[in-house]
């Protein structure tokens, strides 16, 4: 499998970066910053520059092109204010996944988080809620085999390789490993396509954790 991922210096994007490379697949991580190459390389990915706020459509169609998956795993980041919420977590989701229908790719996943619709009071955090939950509702409208993955509190704890994952709300934190196992597990399951998944820490193994799924 040959996948592209937008925000490829993020901690999840690299923990996925290498699980998929172990496995023997081909990962190209889309990063803003040549001095994050080193690092991406390590985890076992080609690093590509490319910073997602000005590249356009056409150029992404580009690198997407003969992609078997995509994973959009960027987001704005710590410190970012009301703006790159918006330009981030909900502009460059949404062209990335534009150009991913494109360039025909046939997997798209999309890492999102929990508490969408909810109101905080605190400004840049519901810019952030608002960006992702648009993301979403953007992605849902396009004739990609999507899925949104919605991860809890996130932590740098150990993975358990232990997880719930559920369609409905959930509330609860899990480690970035666990999510970047959940994503290689869904990248190799179609049948979850087109379906939002919120995911904390749990009981059930990564590996059980999508029971077959049937059509809506």
């Amino acid at each position: 499998m040959r996948l592209v991922i937008a925000g490829g210096h993020g901690k999840i994007a690299l923990l996925t970066t290498g699980l998929l490379a172990r496995r023997g697949d081909q990962v190209v991580s889309l990063v803003r910053n040549p001095s994050h190459f080193g690092d991406v390389r390590a985890a076992g990915g080609e690093p590509v520059l490319c910073d997602l706020e000005s590249t356009t459509a056409e150029e992404l169609a580009a690198v997407l092109g003969g992609a078997d998956a995509a994973l959009f795993a960027a987001g704005a980041g710590p410190g970012s204010g009301v703006a790159r919420k918006d330009t981030v977590d909900r502009g460059a989701a949404q062209q990335f996944a534009v150009s991913a229908l494109a360039a025909e790719v046939p997997r798209f996943v999309q890492i999102s988080t929990t508490g969408i619709g909810r109101v905080t009071g605190d400004e840049v955090f519901d810019a952030y809620l608002r960006a992702k939950g648009a993301a979403e509702d953007g992605l849902r409208e396009l004739a990609l085999a999507w899925t949104i993955l919605r991860p809890g509190r996130l932590t740098d704890d150990p993975g358990t390789g232990l997880v719930e994952v559920s369609e409905e709300p959930l509330r609860g934190s899990v480690p970035r490993a666990d999510v970047a196992a959940v994503v290689a597990e869904l990248l190799r399951r179609p049948d979850t396509a087109g379906r939002t998944y919120e995911l904390v820490s749990g009981s059930t193994p990564v590996a059980d954790a999508f029971p077959s799924t049937r059509s809506r």
